[in-house]
């Protein structure tokens, strides 16, 4: 899968609904019920971030629940492509850019969100093909003016922010017309994973997935 295919294949999971969950699963067996309850309220793509021990046993409790798409966060290596594929994810991505995770998803046929928030990192993420890109950390790196700035040069370049992301402010992402989506966490808080709370975690997805985007 060449990386323009992978990032098409990323901006189709992108576009299914304004919020991605960025989760981190501590017990897997939070996993299914956890994407149950996201997707029963509106968002399919899920982002397990590889940040727990048990985060790829959550990716492969969670692939065969009907409805979902599921991708593996925080790729760092070809160790963790190869990895999230074997688990089952469905796309991956990563808080960077580099030529090695690239050819570990060409070669994985795994479609990849990488992150770039510079220019320079936009430039030479189109310049590979990557047009759909994960725009993190989003608060610390400018938040929505930012990304409305770099949207005037290189308007052909679309992102997913993340990072800081929450209810109050993912308007502001979601108005700008490179923004296809915006990543958060607060869609499946520690707490109501905990409390086994998936009735709130189904409605805090609904609330998510009631958003409006500048392309919708």
């Amino acid at each position: 899968m060449t990386p323009a295919a992978q990032s098409a294949a990323a901006r189709e999971i992108c576009a299914m609904a304004p919020i991605v969950p960025v989760i981190v699963v501590a017990d897997v067996a939070h996993a299914a019920p956890l994407a149950q309850a996201l997707v029963k309220g509106g968002l399919p793509a899920l982002e397990v971030t590889l940040r727990t021990p048990c985060a790829l046993d959550a990716i492969r409790a969670m692939v065969d629940v009907e409805g979902g798409i599921v991708g593996a966060g925080t790729l760092l290596s070809p160790a963790d492509v190869k990895a999230a594929k074997a688990a089952g994810a469905r796309f991956g991505v990563a808080p960077g850019l580099t030529d090695s995770i690239v050819k570990a998803c060409e070669d994985e046929g795994l479609p990849l969100l990488p992150g770039a928030v510079t220019a320079t990192e936009v430039m030479y993420a189109l310049e590979l093909g990557y047009n759909m890109l994960k725009f993190f950390p989003a608060a610390t790196s400018g938040g929505a003016p930012a990304l409305k700035a770099i949207g005037a040069p290189l308007p052909q370049a679309s992102f997913c922010p993340t990072g800081g992301v929450s209810l109050q402010n993912a308007r502001d992402y979601l108005s700008l017309p490179n923004v296809m989506c915006a990543g958060g966490s607060w869609v499946a808080p520690q707490g109501m994973m905990n409390a086994g709370n998936w009735a709130g975690i189904e409605d805090l997805a609904r609330e998510a997935a009631a958003l409006s985007r500048a392309k919708a």
